[in-house]
């Protein structure tokens, strides 16, 4: 099995299967799934908080023989 690897992002009107569908098409596997939190900065009596905003899904993929 080849070692090339690859990142692929879910996009943001993209669902994980069609990501994964697009991997398929390119010639990749997923190999791990990597979600990575997003925060946006609020600001309550002068005081700054951070408060979770979403996430960010990627993929790692190998590339298949």
């Amino acid at each position: 099995m080849s070692n090339t690897k690859k990142q692929f992002e879910v996009q943001e009107n993209e669902t994980i299967e069609s990501c994964l569908k697009r991997m398929e098409r390119e010639g990749y596997s997923p190999i791990k799934r990597i979600e990575k939190p997003i925060f946006k900065e609020v600001t309550h009596d002068g005081k700054v908080d951070y408060e979770p905003a979403g996430s960010k899904i990627q993929f790692e993929g190998r590339k298949n023989d």
